[in-house]
């Protein structure tokens, strides 16, 4: 096991009417003007915005609202919310909604006290020196941003998403409420299931050395997910299910299942270009289609983990003899189960062709001047060479 930090400071409250609590906590910590940020207006629909804005009036807590999050959230956006914070003497950026609503409260809070370009943070041109406190109310199990240190941003006018890890971007507190999770459509849900799994798995499929511990977390929670969200797709008001996906959202995005481990994560370093560049594309539903591809492309270079992985969340047979056969018969069924909960495979069920393969592959080597490190580097001709088995 290498050696590792783990900070998690986030103040998580977990359960049934927590987020009624939110005007309290931010009275409790002495703010007094927040900025209510949250999506394209489905709060409004389900009651969700109601009871927020109620608990806020009720603890004396001034608000300014900046909807319209997107999903693959746009800079121009966080641009603005960012001078709006400046311009109200905003002390707190309140996220109500999922991963793309907190990464954009997250770029906000950054850029409320930063007088330079938002980007340059994503393309790592600077680093940030300070940033308003984040809240969360959280509302889709999905990316686990709700306790993690990273933010992922779409600049749309060069179509390419990056994101960057900063302690200033973990939230002071969230708000975890299963419940606020039942009117998730069934795609959604299962985007959701997808991201938590994949955060944990590669963050597993690392070729550092072994962290026992660390694997058997990440295994358990993958195949607790992997259960849980075949009832939640089935069953949407399932308290238990959408509280096992809640809870492993958190945990798959806080460090935890990569502690010991080097993390790079390149599936989702493919992914951000796909979806980068075709803005239709759901971050879960691409990492769908990348995954298994790039497990048949690399599994040979770790075979006994991919039979591991196989064996301990989908039940594949292996007693340590053909581990290979074992790997595949796992990534089989992970497509299967991706099916199953509703996501693509492959890349023509998302409507994106070849035509786009050689921009995603430059954009993703950074024009040639980045490997992606794994099992094996994967330069332009590699990623190229997944991305055909994604067709």
């Amino acid at each position: 096991m290498q050696n590792f930090e783990y900070y998690t400071p986030t103040r998580v409250l977990f359960g049934r009417g927590t987020h009624q609590k939110v005007g309290e906590i931010i009275k409790e910590y002495g703010y007094r003007k927040v900025l209510l940020h949250y999506g394209g207006g489905s709060i409004k629909k389900n009651g969700i915005y109601d009871t927020v804005t109620a608990s806020l009036r009720e603890s004396g807590i001034d608000f300014v609202e900046l909807g319209g999050v997107e999903p693959n959230p746009k800079l121009s956006l966080v641009r603005k919310g960012a001078q709006l914070c400046k311009d109200e003497g905003i002390e707190l950026v309140l996220a109500v909604g999922g991963g793309s609503v907190m990464d954009s409260a997250k770029e906000i809070a950054i850029g409320a006290l930063d007088d330079g370009d938002q980007w340059d943070f994503s393309i790592k041109k600077r680093v940030p020196k300070k940033a308003l406190p984040v809240g969360v109310v959280l509302t889709i199990s999905a990316s686990g941003s709700e306790m993690s240190s990273s933010a992922v941003i779409t600049n749309e006018e060069q179509q390419l998403k990056r994101g960057y890890n900063s302690p200033l971007h973990r939230p002071l507190f969230a708000l975890c409420n299963p419940e606020l999770t039942y009117t998730v459509s069934k795609y959604q849900t299962g985007c959701g299931i997808v991201d938590i799994c994949m955060h944990t798995l590669e963050r597993y499929f690392s070729a550092s050395p072994a962290a026992p511990l660390t694997d058997r977390f990440a295994l358990a929670l993958v195949r607790s997910t992997v259960e849980a969200g075949a009832v939640a797709i089935e069953n949407p008001r399932d308290y238990d299910a959408r509280a096992t996906l809640m809870w492993a959202s958190s945990l798959s995005h806080c460090d935890l299942t990569g502690a010991g481990r080097d993390t790079f994560m390149p599936c989702h370093q493919i992914e951000h270009e796909l979806s980068g560049m075709y803005d239709r594309v759901a971050h879960g539903a691409g990492l769908a289609v990348i995954f298994p591809a790039w497990a048949k492309y690399l599994y040979k270079e770790a075979p006994e983990r991919f039979a591991q992985y196989a064996k301990e969340v989908f039940d594949v047979p292996y007693d340590g003899t053909n581990a290979e056969a074992a790997a595949l018969e796992g990534i089989a069924r992970t497509e299967q189960y991706f099916q199953q909960i509703g996501m693509p495979i492959r890349l023509s069920e998302l409507g994106v062709g070849t035509e786009g393969f050689d921009e995603m592959t430059d954009k993703c080597t950074f024009h040639g001047g980045r490997i992606l490190p794994c099992y094996k580097e994967l330069g332009k001709q590699e990623i190229m060479d997944i991305l055909e088995l994604c067709k």
